[in-house]
């Protein structure tokens, strides 16, 4: 049973920074590219980062770029996202994604397993 276990979402100001990790439970991450997706309310579920299986390549959507960071552990069972300089606009459920694959790419579609999200909200 492919699941994932979240932590690290919540309430935070304008500029304040959040870590969000997703960690897998039941199978193991090895051998799979993670994605990290945003979707807020009312709009279509986005991409926001990804990391191949052996942590060597990060992408980035253009809107997170120089803000987010991703990463994963040693053992790569947990993916991390360190969000800086957190923007209203940032607020969404942030869903972590594995796919069975060498390469990490962007596309929802592309995605075979999917947890259920963690809320992050961005306000004043």
């Amino acid at each position: 049973q492919f699941k994932f276990v979240y932590s690290g979402g919540g309430l935070v100001q304008p500029g304040e920074s959040l870590r969000l990790s997703c960690a897998a439970s039941g199978f193991t991450l090895d051998n799979y590219a993670v994605g990290w997706f945003r979707q807020g309310p009312g709009e279509e579920r986005e991409f926001v980062a990804g990391i191949t299986w052996d942590g060597g390549r990060t992408i980035y959507a253009d809107s997170v770029k120089g803000r987010f960071t991703i990463s994963r552990d040693n053992a790569g069972m947990t993916v991390f996202l360190q969000m800086n300089n957190l923007k209203p606009e940032d607020t969404a459920v942030y869903i972590c994604a594995a796919l069975y694959s060498t390469v990490v790419v962007t596309g929802v579609e592309d995605y075979d397993y999917w947890g259920q999200g963690t809320q992050v909200t961005v306000s004043s």
